[in-house]
């Protein structure tokens, strides 16, 4: 990968590449979760934390077989062992669901056709077409290399069997690894049958050896993404042209443009429409809300009907109440926005509690910051705020207050009353413009 981060915690849809391997594993109810680690195996055990698995080191790299071997004591003897790798994050439950089945008397490996089996190992069959071996492509023959029946490197065998062969597989290769599938080779040799399962399709068992391969299985999983969201009747503008990198959940007839990201956990009520070009980080939207273009917003929830940008950013905290305003060039911080209020454009709002009707004029900041301590404004229902006004924290003003335009205001204001907090004009007559005096080369 040509970076200092471990391959396997390189991101596909905004998650470590290993943590869709876990992900897939634990959806099949095993009894434990061995995940073997070397290369950056702090950082690794650090950033996947949070999950129930058990963290084995593997202090030497010396293949798959040594690997797996290192995980072994962990295991129940009576236990199937189904093996995955870090960097494989695409494979499908039903396909690891099969590969387990057929494995419940002796290994049993999954292969793949590929239309580019170079650098892959090589399945290799008797003439009745059983699975007889696999050759790694640095040991195969010109023969051998021209087979299209890969080794994906996935494989479930009985316990048993993986204690009785793995202390017995040798590194006599151009490698000088221990492979994991000479443990095949040792079954056949003892007259067993072993099974093999084939991938619904290529690139289910992709995995990643470079940021090409990691973009080419990031576009298909975003594919199938959108591909979901279309079937069950969102209409998404350009399938190739939507991230999602978490979950997301749609109502009936969502509507979503170009180039927008989904990070987190994202839902979006019935006929919401979300312009191009807009990023939702664990956002809530109600039904028949519309975010415009180029908006950004982040641990928000918008209330039903509400009008979002063109050019907003909700930061978190953000709760708009049904059909709230929040127009372009406004940037909001821990507000809550009644019913119906509005915050049109070229405004600040943070630490607020707003009522029901408010309207907010053009270029209105929330001065919450005093250098040390955040404050809170509150502004009552039917409260009108003038252009260009500057509100002080800690503030009151309260129902159907006015605020002149220009004003700084500093102190409460009561009901009904009239704030006005600028300088008295002074028109100078006989004043003169200034002009450019002139000066010497």
């Amino acid at each position: 990968m040509k970076s200092s981060l471990p391959k396997v915690l390189h991101p596909l849809a905004g998650r470590p590449l290993l943590e869709h391997v876990i992900a897939t594993a634990l959806r099949l109810r095993p009894k434990s979760v061995q995940v073997v680690v070397g290369h950056g195996a702090e950082q690794v055990r650090q950033q996947l934390a949070a999950y129930p698995v058990n963290w084995v080191d593997q202090h030497e790299q010396l293949g798959t077989g040594h690997g797996v071997l290192q995980a072994l004591p962990a295991v129940s003897p009576e236990s199937t062992v189904l093996v995955l790798y870090g960097d494989v994050p695409l494979i499908g439950v039903e396909t690891l669901e099969a590969l387990v089945a057929a494995a419940a008397a002796a290994p049993a490996l999954l292969t793949a056709l590929v239309g580019d089996p170079a650098g892959y190992g090589r399945i290799l069959r008797d003439a009745a077409g059983a699975l007889v071996g696999v050759v790694e492509h640095k040991d195969a023959t010109e023969a051998q290399r021209e087979i299209a029946e890969i080794n994906t490197g996935l494989l479930a065998a009985p316990a048993r069997d993986l204690l009785a062969y793995l202390p017995r597989v040798g590194n006599n290769n151009k490698q000088g690894e221990y492979y994991l599938p000479d443990i095949l080779s040792m079954a056949v040799e003892e007259g067993r049958t072993v099974a093999s399962c084939r991938a619904a399709s290529e690139l289910e068992v992709l995995g990643v050896n470079d940021r090409v391969q990691l973009n080419q299985l990031e576009r298909e999983y975003q594919r199938r993404q959108a591909e979901r969201l279309m079937r069950d009747g969102v209409a998404v503008a350009d399938i190739n042209r939507l991230d999602i990198r978490g979950s997301l959940s749609c109502g009936q007839d969502v509507s979503i443009d170009v180039n927008v990201v989904f990070e987190g956990t994202v839902s979006l009520g019935d006929g919401v429409v979300i312009g191009p070009n807009c990023v939702l980080h664990d956002v809530t939207v109600a039904a028949g809300a519309t975010i415009h273009a180029m908006s950004h917003l982040q641990e928000a929830r918008i209330g039903a009907g509400c009008s979002v940008g063109p050019f907003a950013r909700l930061r978190p905290g953000t709760v708009l109440a049904e059909g709230a305003r929040v127009g372009n060039f406004v940037e909001t911080k821990k507000a809550d926005i009644g019913v119906g209020s509005k915050v049109n454009h070229l405004s600040y709002i943070g630490d607020c509690v707003m009522g029901d009707g408010v309207n907010i004029g053009a270029g209105t900041i929330t001065c919450n910051y005093d250098g040390v301590n955040k404050h809170r404004t509150e502004i009552g229902d039917g409260v009108f705020v003038g252009s260009n006004s500057t509100l002080v924290a800690p503030l009151l003003i309260a129902e159907q207050g006015f605020i002149a335009a220009g004003s700084t205001i500093t102190r409460a204001v009561g009901t009904e009353e009239l704030a006005v907090g600028r300088s008295r004009q002074r028109n100078i007559e006989g004043w003169k413009r200034p002009t450019r005096q002139q000066t010497e080369d």
